[in-house]
This record gives structure tokens, C-alpha cells and sequence, in this order.
């Protein structure tokens, strides 16, 4: 397997389907005081598997400066990681990682942190930062298991009912040492 920056003409518009099955969730406990709120993760289980799908597309218009890295099991193309420098904030966005099913579990995910990691690197900027969905326990474990930690949320980035359906967007980031 080797691991390539890819041609953007080439892979741009591509869309890829993530898919993933998930038994766990993160829900959000909001606590009111007479001095403020304050907010808690919670961990749980949903009654049955839930199956998880959706769409997104490679190297969309709103990136800033997007790189897109291939790995390749011989010649064809198994897995994507997405980079965009936010120059603003001096972040550095994942906004696509992706590894086939069949490939999954092997370290490539790893891997394609790796490079992302470098790629910061390179670019000097002081964070790594992602987005994940609440319900997405496996990939939430996957980025803690890099060093990544939740930096925010957004209970209505998707719909009005994020929270009910157990699918809030979480912010995940890992700071880097410039």
C-alpha cells in the first residue's frame, strides 16, 4: 500500500458514501443554574444496531486550499483523507477520512491521521480539527485513540431534531506543537 497526494481535477465532485453500524451514542445533558449552564457528554446504548449513511462529495467549493491524499492497494484507490487549511485560525480542517470497509481495522486510518499530522506540520498551523456525529461511537473512539479530544457541538447543524434523533455534530481537535 502507498500513499499519494492526489490530482484534484481528477477527484474532484467524486462522492463517497460513508456507511457504519453503531450500538452507542454520546447525548447531551444540559444542566441550568441560577449562574449559567453547563453541558455533559453521556454515553449510551441504543436499544438495537443502528445503521448509519450519508453522502458527501470531494474537494467541495467552501474548502480552503484542499488536499487530498489516496491510498492505494495496488492500483486502486482504498481510502481518502481531506485537508483544508482554515488560514483564518490557523487550522487545519480533516474534512473527509475514509477508508473502504474491507480495508478497515488494518491501521490505515492511523496512517492517514499520520499524514494529516505532517501535512499541519509542514503548514505550521497549531490545530488538527474534524467533525463527527454523536451517534458515530466507533470514529469518536478511533480520533480519541489519535489524541483528539471534543471541542464543541452544534445541536442543529443537520436538522431541528439533531438531539431527538441522536445525531448532533460534534467538533472534534488536537492541538499541535508549531
Amino acid at each position: 500500500m502507498r500513499i499519494e497526494l492526489l490530482e484534484s481535477k481528477k477527484y474532484r465532485g467524486k462522492q463517497l458514501i460513508f456507511k457504519y453500524r453503531t450500538e452507542r451514542y454520546y447525548d447531551i445533558e444540559i444542566k441550568r443554574t441560577m449562574r449559567g449552564s453547563s453541558f455533559a457528554l453521556v454515553e449510551k446504548q441504543f436499544e438495537g444496531v443502528q445503521e448509519k449513511q450519508f453522502t458527501d462529495t470531494l474537494l467541495d467549493e467552501w474548502l480552503e486550499d484542499p488536499k487530498l491524499f489516496g491510498v492505494f492497494d495496488n492500483d486502486e484507490v482504498i481510502a481518502y483523507l481531506e485537508l483544508s487549511h482554515e488560514r483564518w485560525n490557523n487550522r487545519m480542517r480533516i474534512s473527509n477520512i475514509y477508508v473502504e470497509a474491507a480495508h478497515r481495522g488494518h491501521g490505515i486510518g492511523k496512517q492517514l491521521i499520520s499524514v494529516a499530522e505532517q501535512t499541519a506540520g509542514e503548514e505550521k498551523v497549531r490545530m488538527l480539527i474534524l467533525e463527527t456525529q454523536s451517534c458515530n461511537y466507533n470514529a469518536i473512539r478511533f480520533y480519541q485513540s489519535c489524541g483528539f479530544s471534543v471541542i464543541g457541538f452544534d445541536l442543529f447543524a443537520y436538522s431541528n431534531e439533531d438531539v431527538e434523533k441522536k445525531e448532533f455534530r460534534l467538533e472534534m481537535g488536537k492541538r499541535l506543537e508549531i
